[in-house]
């Protein structure tokens, strides 16, 4: 375990797309029990090293450490059941089950995935599965969701369907939750209600978090850090105010400017 306490270690990621260099060497942490945000332009690279550190895409160099665990390269579930759980920009639910069904199917390692446990140890399966029963209708309670537990997934707004995720990733028990871009396209109203679970989640579960996202104002009401991203490479890190006086974070959210070793590098 690092000085900081870190949760998550991302170390020197490379990654390119034909001559696109879509990672030049991106290091950052992300220290336990925090809200950590990652920003940065469009075409900054966030999206790509997400997918890097959850398991979509394996690096061409550096490494991802997560609890003291390298995970570089693995595949998505298996990242998963390490404990680190990722979200998308677009909700991702199983639009023909219930509300109550999607939060039924998303704890790990169930013993109802094997069948030799349902035929042959029936008891151990109903025992489990009243278990996950009991804790569902708890986390649709606490985000609000209980009153819609037997409708459709797909009937539900955009912004539901966002709580929906992060209730279904909740039930997934999860250390660090990557969150992709949570507040895009929902109305402020449940932007605030969202923002609301993350805290409580931090604070109460102590779960740690780690979100890509544009809206600003959110990132400085809830972040304890952030990380600013520009054509691949960490940028800077700090607070919103100490990003605000860095003239290289304005120059690539204003101006589209680039740090000068990439410009040294064209």
């Amino acid at each position: 375990m690092s000085e900081k306490n870190e949760i998550l270690e991302v170390r020197d990621l490379r990654r390119s797309f034909g001559g696109v260099q879509a990672l030049r060497g991106c290091s950052f942490g992300v220290r336990r029990g925090t809200i950590t945000a990652l920003i940065g332009p469009n075409g900054a690279g966030k999206t790509t090293l997400v997918d890097a550190v959850a398991g979509a895409r394996r690096p061409q160099s550096g490494r991802v450490v997560f609890d003291g665990h390298d995970i570089t390269g693995l595949p998505c579930h298996k990242v998963a059941l390490s404990g680190l759980i990722r979200t998308f920009q677009i909700s991702r639910e199983y639009p023909a089950m219930t509300v109550l069904e999607n939060l039924m199917v998303s704890p790990q390692r169930q013993s109802g995935e094997r069948l030799s446990t349902v035929l042959l140890r029936p008891s151990r399966f109903r025992a489990e599965e009243r278990q996950h029963l009991v804790r569902a209708v708890e986390v649709l309670a606490e985000f609000g969701l209980y009153e819609k537990r037997n409708d459709y997934a797909r009937d539900l707004s955009g912004g539901q369907k966002r709580l929906l995720e992060l209730a279904r990733a909740v039930m997934a028990d999860p250390r660090l939750l990557v969150l992709d871009e949570p507040m895009a396209g929902i109305n402020p109203a449940l932007v605030d209600r969202l923002a609301e679970h993350i805290v409580r989640l931090r604070d109460e579960r102590g779960t740690t978090f780690l979100m890509v996202e544009h809206n600003l104002d959110v990132v400085e009401r809830l972040c304890d850090e952030v990380v600013v991203m520009a054509v691949g490479q960490t940028l800077a890190t700090g607070t919103m105010a100490e990003l605000r006086a860095n003239a290289e974070v304005v120059a690539a959210y204003l101006t589209g400017g680039v740090p000068a070793d990439v410009r040294a590098q064209g």
